[in-house]
């Protein structure tokens, strides 16, 4: 097929997750062999580009990648070409270098560029595209709160990771009759928290879109303990947060585009649901576990379906545009459909109410 590419750029952004190497290889092995186009690869995000870094990616450099967990680019969560920190004068300011990133790939001679990462990720490409960027998008976070999709590369495996971990909890919970409290991420958004929950088992699922009350989770869990089952699982969302409060915050990163971290909301449910339902709580916090490993066979498979229709888009010439999976399709969405926007559970989910009509409790 005739077209006008010749050589491709591709960056992944933002946290990692399972299934990055699986688009690499993806958009590799379909630039090559389909279209006959050259790849090179963007190290470390964003951070990457304004560096002038490229790196060429073939068949055989990416040969083995598909199914390890990681990103064989690497990434960056903190580095925006429209706000790049510098001292000067002994104060520090912010510049934007966005016109020199387009520099650098105009020197290195690239036609166009693949983008894969979340919501912030999509928001820079989006903002390179007004700038003249020929970009795609390719949505990935474990978090799967990136508005346009149902699903992001590396979630269903963070899922996957979280469940696992959840069934290994049950017997030692049993065991001491505890109630053991399981926080994952998924910032403010409770997809992992309500498909681990689900996938787990667990007897409460607390996420940020429905505020809690523990005395009612409280009761909730003693009338299980007091009629048929002498343990709990509970599963909490790090943006989880309490009617009436307030997130629970870990850390606060200043030079980050996203300087508030959660974290800690498991240790502080776990010790109030110790007092009142009069029971041994633990927490255990999965953290960046939910990150790591090997991509499963849905991710895998994801990422090339998403990895096929962004090539095809670059050859079409349709840029500003996001793949997405909606109703068992991939297709194309603009790009300012996931730039710096969540999706969110809604209350008609049909999740939640399965979730529900199970007798999970959220505490509402």
């Amino acid at each position: 097929m005739k077209h006008s590419i010749k050589k491709l750029a591709l960056l992944t952004g933002g946290g990692d997750c399972p299934g990055l190497n699986s688009v690499i290889r993806s958009v590799v092995q379909i630039c090559t062999q389909e279209y006959g186009i050259q790849v090179v690869g963007i190290p470390d995000g964003f951070k990457g580009l304004l560096e002038n870094k490229f790196v060429p990616l073939d068949l055989y450099n990416t040969t083995g990648i598909f199914a390890k967990g990681g990103t064989m680019l690497g990434s960056s969560n903190v580095d925006t070409p429209f706000s790049v920190p510098v001292t000067k004068n002994g104060k520090r300011i912010y510049e934007d270098r966005s016109d020199e990133v387009l520099e650098h790939l105009a020197r290195e001679r690239v036609d166009a560029m693949i983008v894969v990462g979340g919501d912030g990720t999509q928001a820079i490409s989006h903002g390179m595209a007004q700038k003249g960027l020929k970009v795609v998008g390719i949505p990935k976070t474990i978090d799967n709160d990136l508005n346009g999709t149902e699903y992001t590369v590396g979630f269903h495996t963070a899922v996957t990771t979280a469940v696992d971990a959840i069934d290994k909890l049950h017997t030692t919970a049993e065991s001491h009759h505890r109630i053991l409290v399981v926080e994952v991420m998924g910032r403010n958004a409770g997809w992992i928290g309500l498909f681990a929950g689900l996938g787990g088992d667990a007897d409460v699922i607390l996420i940020p879109e429905i505020p809690y009350d523990l005395s009612k989770v409280a009761a909730g869990l003693n009338d299980l303990y007091h009629t048929h089952k002498r343990y709990s699982i509970v599963v909490v969302a790090e943006g989880a947060k309490p009617i009436g409060g307030d997130v629970t915050v870990s850390r606060i990163i200043e030079d980050s585009p996203e300087k508030v971290r959660l974290g800690g909301v498991g240790n502080e449910v776990a010790m109030q649901l110790e007092k009142l339902a009069g029971r041994e709580a633990r927490a255990i916090n999965l953290g960046h576990l939910l990150r790591g490993g090997q991509p499963e066979g849905f991710d895998r498979i994801l990422a090339t379906r998403f990895a096929s229709v962004a090539v095809r888009a670059v050859i079409d010439g349709s840029f500003d545009t996001m793949t997405a999976y909606r109703n068992d399709n991939v297709e194309l969405v603009p790009l300012e459909t996931g730039a710096g926007k969540n999706r969110y559970i809604s209350n008609d989910s049909q999740y939640l109410r399965a979730a529900r009509a199970r007798g999970i409790i959220f505490g509402d």
